[in-house]
């Protein structure tokens, strides 16, 4: 038996999806500091850009002034990427001392926890445990005046290299479950997978964005022969697909090739695009929320923890407990996601059934 718990039990509403919005009605929205941050126009910043770092230093702001304690003084960050959430920890240390987290399991090698700068990276989830002691040698708090920032896809949930698989299955059934509806009888699983896992690497990112939006809708227009995958791989071998926005306009020059379901997702895309939405493909996104909290507390409760991990997305142990030793101390918990909104929120209709957004969602806890 494990225990179960919801991120709300540690974080409450405190949390931002992509949208920057954050569900705690008290606190601002990005809408409402776009021009404040030094946003020249309104528009949803990436995680590695310094107004993302911004906008999220505006709300945690606003939720320690809520609390009725002094300004914070220092921040805190765990997270699970060197690139993303370090970087979004460089960017928010513009605002106030911070010191940050680095975690993943890669029970492969050797345990090893390096310090550069102002992070801590170890490659056991378990020396999570070791860090707060590390932020008070190097002169930071962990008191009342302190905020923690917490990464919460594959650090709160789904720890990376431990139960991070079933975060991308459960993405991956959302993409396939969309396309097949698409095409009908025309569906291709075995093509739509060869795309899709070739296209899902890092060499692509520059074709992608490393968007899954953009990524489905090029599946979807790969299989259903809009742009064949001769084709594709092709254009993309010659240097010919520069970006998603080119493949896009292709896509619409050949409108003459698309059914009615592939007329359908391609004009909900470009709307989007116009719109200069990072979500354009929102029929997709809303099915990743159904496929995602699937996933979560499903198994049986005698379920081995072998099985749990390959079946369940779970609430990492560790991270709940810092979370817990942090909120103990006085430290103020806010979780960010790069999760879109779409994806996150049950739609209207799930809503009104019992529906919960993912921070609500109760899951296993285990680490």
């Amino acid at each position: 038996m494990h225990p179960k718990g919801t991120l709300a039990d540690w974080l409450g509403d405190r949390i931002v999806y992509r949208n920057l919005a954050p569900p705690d009605s008290t606190l601002p929205a990005l809408r409402d500091v776009w021009q404040e941050i030094g946003l020249e126009a309104y528009r949803v910043p990436r995680k590695t850009e310094p107004a993302y770092a911004a906008a999220v230093y505006r709300f945690v702001g606003a939720a320690q002034a809520a609390r009725g304690v002094p300004p914070l003084r220092n921040l805190l960050f765990i997270g699970d990427t060197h690139m993303n959430d370090g970087t979004a920890a460089r960017n928010l240390a513009a605002h106030l001392p911070l010191r940050g987290f680095i975690g993943a399991d890669r029970l492969g090698e050797a345990e090893q926890v390096k310090y550069e700068g102002l992070l801590m990276i170890a490659n056991r989830w378990e020396r999570l445990a070791d860090f707060p002691s590390w932020v008070e040698s190097e002169g930071l708090a962990c008191d009342e005046r302190a905020a923690v920032l917490i990464d919460v896809d594959k650090t709160f949930i789904g720890a990376r290299g431990r139960n991070d698989g079933v975060i991308d299955a459960a993405r991956i059934a959302a993409v396939r479950q969309t396309v097949e509806e698409l095409l009908g009888g025309d569906f291709d699983e075995p093509a739509f997978r060869a795309v899709y896992d070739e296209l899902n690497k890092q060499e692509y990112h520059h074709f992608t964005a490393d968007n899954q939006d953009y990524l489905a809708y090029i599946c979807l227009m790969v299989v259903g022969a809009v742009f064949p995958a001769g084709e594709l791989w092709a254009d993309l071998g010659a240097g010919r697909l520069t970006g998603f926005t080119q493949f896009v306009t292709l896509c619409d020059s050949r409108s003459q090739r698309m059914g009615e379901g592939l007329s359908l997702a391609h004009r909900e895309v470009t709307s989007n695009l116009r719109q200069g939405d990072p979500t354009p493909f929102k029929s997709f996104r809303y099915r990743e929320y159904f496929t995602t909290v699937a996933r979560m507390d499903g198994l049986p409760e005698d379920a081995s923890e072998a099985e749990l991990l390959k079946g369940e997305i779970l609430v990492t142990g560790e991270v709940a407990r810092l979370a817990q030793r942090m909120a103990d101390a006085g430290v103020l918990t806010f979780g960010i996601s790069d999760k879109p909104d779409e994806a996150s929120l049950p739609p209207k209709g799930a809503a009104e059934k019992g529906g919960q957004a993912i921070h609500r969602t109760r899951m296993k806890v285990v680490g």
